[in-house]
C-alpha cells in the first residue's frame, strides 16, 4: 500500500510541474507570436491532476488570467479533485 502512495505522490508532483511548465511555455510562445500550446492541452493537464500547478503557472506567468474559462475553470477542476479525493479517503479507497 505504501508503494501506491509513493507512486501517487510522485505522479502528482510530475503532473503539476508539467501544468506549471505548460503555462510558462505557452506564455513565452505567445510573446514571440509562435505556435502555442492548445487550450485543450492546458485543461487536460489540469484534469489529470495538474490543476494546482496550472493555477500557480497562471498566476506566476500572468497568463490566461483574463480568460473566464481559465479563471473559473481551473479552480473548479481543483475543487472537484479535492472533493473526489476526500470522498475516496472517506470511503477508504485511498
Amino acid at each position: 500500500m505504501r508503494i501506491i502512495a509513493i507512486m501517487g505522490t510522485l505522479y502528482l508532483i510530475i503532473i503539476n510541474i508539467a501544468g506549471f511548465a505548460a503555462m510558462g511555455i505557452d506564455k513565452h510562445r505567445a510573446k514571440k507570436a509562435q505556435w502555442r500550446v492548445k487550450e485543450k492541452t492546458l485543461f487536460l493537464l489540469a484534469v489529470i491532476g495538474g490543476s494546482a500547478g496550472a493555477i500557480l503557472g497562471m498566476q506566476y506567468f500572468r497568463h490566461k488570467t483574463k480568460h473566464t474559462g481559465f479563471v473559473f475553470g481551473m479552480p473548479a477542476i481543483l475543487i472537484a479533485q479535492i472533493v473526489l479525493a476526500a470522498f475516496l479517503y472517506y470511503i477508504h479507497i485511498v
